[in-house]
């Protein structure tokens, strides 16, 4: 069993080819390890001072019943099947359910319609895969960076800081972060999840401007600004896992 560490997450290889995803919190009263399992996902609560070579003992030692619950709950990432060239597949689009259709034309370009996308590559299709994850990729920043844009016109007259940067870039954990430069990343993967949850990460990382921790006036700040923010953190921790796979398969190999 792999095991991936960043940020607040533990991700899970497992033999059967599942990734799980469990959210790790130390918590003052803890006295023990304890993972539980909920509709919400996986999550590990440790006492301060656990090394983390523990905590992912502890979750390999319980790997099995992990993988059992989440397996009943239908929160195990399944494996997806590879984009093929020609064969329309359905993915989420913006929290919808869209089709990604294929035609010929005589340049590569991407033609949204009502339901979907369609892919146009014209022949011959030596590089037919790698051009459309490419427009993809590039269709899926044009749509984050236009909801982005309008919403900071908004947020930083009101914070009184705006972030010196906007990227947007798959991200192997997380949904966003604010570097030391004040430069904000966000997860391309966001352009799948419905606005409001996009919105959410755009509001946490720009919260950091202010706060860079999770302290309760950080917490605070974000509820002055999104109120309901609690509901889109719980639909990225339910829907995570399989909307990072969704892109995976959608844009694998596109650089930075």
């Amino acid at each position: 069993m792999a095991q991936h560490l960043e940020g607040d997450w533990l991700e899970l290889a497992t033999a059967r080819g599942n990734t799980i995803r469990v959210l790790k919190a130390a918590h003052p009263r803890a006295r023990r390890l304890r993972l539980t399992v909920t509709p919400k996902g996986a999550r590990v609560s440790y006492p301060h001072g656990t090394h983390p070579a523990q905590v992912s003992a502890f979750l390999r030692s319980h790997a099995e019943w992990l993988e059992q619950k989440l397996d009943e709950l239908n929160l195990i990432v399944k494996p997806l099947p590879p984009l093929r060239l020609g064969h329309a597949v359905d993915f989420p689009l913006r929290g919808e359910s869209a089709t990604l259709d294929w035609a010929e034309g005589p340049y590569p370009r991407i033609e949204p319609f009502d339901g979907g996308l369609t892919l146009v590559i014209p022949r011959p299709h030596t590089r037919a895969l790698p051009v459309a994850r490419g427009l993809l990729a590039s269709h899926f920043e044009a749509l984050i960076r236009r909801d982005v844009s309008r919403w900071l016109a908004g947020y930083v007259p009101r914070l009184g800081l705006a972030p010196t940067a906007v990227r947007v870039r798959p991200l192997k954990s997380l949904w966003g972060s604010l570097d030391t430069r004040d430069r904000i990343n966000l997860d391309l993967a966001l352009a799948l999840a419905p606005p409001a949850a996009l919105r959410y990460v755009l509001v946490h990382e720009l919260c950091h401007l202010r706060v860079r921790s999770h302290a309760p006036r950080f917490w605070a700040l974000v509820e002055s600004l999104y109120p309901d923010w609690r509901e889109q953190r719980d639909w990225l921790r339910v829907n995570g896992s399989s909307l990072k796979a969704e892109l995976d398969r959608l844009v694998a190999d596109v650089a930075d």
